[in-house]
């Protein structure tokens, strides 16, 4: 018996930071299962230099990511996208094209490393946190029975909001208690 893939697409605006970080812990930690893509409604045509640094220390594979727009996912030859997640604030309020095959959606809105100024230090401390904070998410997204046929698509989605929420929630006393 062949095990469908699931293809999940991590949307943002710029595509440049959070979301290219989603596609690559998708790809390493879905194992084969679970492919990750990632789009932005405006791309900002370059990943920015702190996710590739740190892809590269923690050793994720970088060949073919890259900013590219979500009308990539639209056409006849695009994959089929069984999950949408938005990652940044922008991207959960805008219209969001129709997506063929009707995508579960979730939302796990997360700070944006790119906008951090400073040195690069500073600017890799706020990628290393928005990693952890995506690695946690998906890890848990993976053990998730997306292709049960006897699990509702809203359960789906009700778990994958409460995968955030709880890291959220987790993340936010972590950090109170840290300061």
């Amino acid at each position: 018996m062949t095990l469908e893939t699931t293809n999940i697409l991590v949307l943002c605006t710029g595509n440049s930071a959070r979301s290219i970080l989603g596609e690559a812990i998708i790809n390493r930690l879905g194992e084969g299962r679970f492919t990750g893509f990632s789009a932005g409604s405006f791309p900002k045509g370059t990943v920015h230099p702190g996710a590739i640094r740190l892809l590269k220390r923690h050793g994720y594979p970088i060949e073919g990511l890259r900013s590219k727009s979500w009308d990539e996912f639209t056409g006849p030859e695009a994959p089929s996208i069984d999950l949408v997640i938005t990652v940044c604030d922008n991207a959960a309020g805008e219209t969001c094209p129709i997506w063929p095959g009707h995508p579960i959606r979730a939302h796990w809105g997360l700070p944006d490393p790119a906008a951090v100024e400073g040195d690069e230090a500073l600017v890799d401390a706020a990628f290393e946190a928005t990693h952890d904070a995506l690695a946690r998410r998906i890890a848990r997204l993976v053990e998730l029975p997306i292709r049960a046929r006897d699990v509702p698509a809203l359960a789906i989605r009700q778990r994958l909001q409460s995968i955030h929420d709880d890291a959220a929630e987790r993340e936010a006393a972590n950090s109170g208690a840290a300061e």
